[in-house]
């Protein structure tokens, strides 16, 4: 498989991200899980993604700024975040830069197809 074709799901609820992986599946997407922000940093710098997926929601270091980290370094890289939590709070503050999309949970398979279609067609 092309190492275009991974993604870098992060998130701290293994159910969640596996549920992730197996979605990103059926579209012939390799995925690798960090369960961390820290984790997730260390594994950009071993290894090239397509996109990151990240919960915003973490302790230690917040999927927010995850997304920071990742934008300074690589600000081409997509990044998702995945909220069970209104989305707006998060669009509007000017001191994060602005996600490539976002996930709702619970995710639904055409939310995925959409994204993936979006930001990786």
């Amino acid at each position: 498989m092309p190492m275009e074709k991974s993604i870098l799901i992060v998130e701290d609820n293994p159910n969640m991200s596996s549920l992730l992986e197996e979605m990103l599946q059926v579209f012939d997407y390799k995925s690798v899980r960090a369960d961390s922000g820290q984790e997730a940093l260390k594994k950009l710098e071993q290894e090239k993604f397509a996109m990151v997926i990240t919960d915003i929601k973490m302790p230690h270091m917040s999927g927010l700024e995850l997304l920071k980290n990742i934008k300074e370094k690589t600000p081409q890289l997509p990044v998702v975040l995945i909220s069970g939590y209104s989305i707006k709070e998060f669009s509007s503050d000017p001191k994060h830069p602005k996600p490539d999309g976002f996930l709702s949970k619970p995710f639904l398979m055409s939310d995925i197809e959409k994204l993936l279609n979006t930001l990786l067609a």
